[in-house]
């Protein structure tokens, strides 16, 4: 089986975390600090504050940005529920904006008509590995007076001009999850050039404590740190994740190539000006096509090669979700959910891997 994801370590990571263990340091220490330092570095952001996973990231971010109950973030319902429940876990209302269907991401020329008096921050996703559309929601933002905090949980590395993803909205948020482009096993980050946010989040993830004073608590806050094991584990990663997002690149390149033109297969979109580094490789399966979309995966599952849909049921029809947000009719993301599919493109797929995939949907 041609897996939908893998994970790649070798012998540095088993090293690294062997040190950990072997220093007597195992919760946050000297390698949480190193990690956050390069990290920001990494991104060009001037803060970063690791947290034990991506949904962590998230919630930490929008509490630092001073998002409270009864305010309004607009954002994207094709992602992962975890964007969304960060908003609802402050008390916040989530108010969605349909997608553009070449991208993924949230539309910015839909986005001005969802502001209202209540509205404190935008959140767009990076979608796949694809960065949003940066200059055109950053515009509507300075208008308008409102926060952007970007969920770059899915693009490490990614690209607009000559900006990396994280550090293309007033906070950016990572996941190191598994399967993401690089990973910690479990873990999260957020970076900023705002230290007040900077500050903000340091305390809420240590149970809102007070930096300078022990046991001075300025909030309420949540035991969010990460393990000097992941961060050890982040550090290798993060020697890698330029290759590894080659890799991804040169592999998704190759299935562009071969599966042009198909009849009912709708390929990959790359905007100008931005670096997509490809966390999924999704096609979408129109009406054209000889199989529906659940026959197509069912077909590439039984010759072997993994795929997923990423995301079957929009977040607007969600019923937790729905009670909190109200009801919406979002026609572009609601005919994407029924198109979608995710081939394999990570790094430990081969070049022979690929010829297979593509002779395979050849032969549909």
């Amino acid at each position: 089986m041609i897996n939908i994801a893998q994970p790649y370590f070798n012998e540095e990571e088993i090293v690294a975390v062997t040190n950990v263990l072997r220093s007597g340091i195992i919760a946050q220490g000297p390698r949480v600090s190193e990690f956050e330092k390069k990290f920001a570095e990494y991104c060009g952001a001037k803060y970063a504050i690791a947290v034990n996973s991506g949904t962590a990231a998230l919630h930490t971010a929008l509490y630092a940005a001073g998002i409270g109950k009864g305010d309004e973030i607009i954002t994207t319902p094709f992602t992962f529920v975890a964007t969304v429940n960060a908003i609802l876990q402050l008390g916040a209302k989530p108010v969605f904006c349909d997608i553009e269907p070449v991208t993924f991401n949230i539309d910015p020329d839909k986005l001005e008509r969802k502001i209202t008096a209540k509205t404190k921050a935008i959140l767009p996703v990076d979608i796949f590995g694809h960065p949003y559309a940066f200059e055109k929601i950053r515009k509507i933002a300075n208008k308008n007076k409102l926060k952007i905090i970007e969920d770059a949980c899915q693009a490490h590395g990614a690209v607009f001009k000559n900006k990396k993803a994280g550090a293309l909205g007033d906070i950016g948020c990572f996941s190191f999850y598994a399967t993401k482009n690089m990973t910690t096993g479990e873990g999260g980050i957020l970076v900023t050039d705002n230290e007040k946010y900077a500050e903000r989040a340091r305390m809420f993830r240590h149970h809102g404590q007070s930096q300078k004073a022990r046991y001075e608590y300025f909030d309420m806050g949540y035991n969010y740190r990460m393990t000097d094991i992941s961060a050890a584990v982040g550090l290798a990663q993060l020697k890698k994740i330029e290759n590894f997002n080659k890799n991804r690149i040169k592999n998704s390149a190759m299935l562009t190539k071969g599966l042009d033109k198909i009849k009912g297969i709708i390929l990959p979109h790359v905007s100008p000006d931005c670096k997509h580094v490809f966390h999924q490789y999704t096609i979408r399966i129109t009406k054209h096509c000889k199989m529906t979309r659940d026959e197509f995966s069912k077909y590439l599952s039984e010759k072997g090669i993994g795929n997923a849909v990423f995301y079957p049921k929009p977040l607007h029809l969600v019923p937790h979700i729905v009670r909190a947000a109200g009801k919406y009719s979002l026609p572009i993301v609601e005919q994407m959910v029924k198109e979608v599919l995710s081939l394999p493109v990570h790094p430990g797929v081969s070049d022979k891997d690929i010829t297979y995939i593509i002779d395979t949907i050849k032969n549909i």
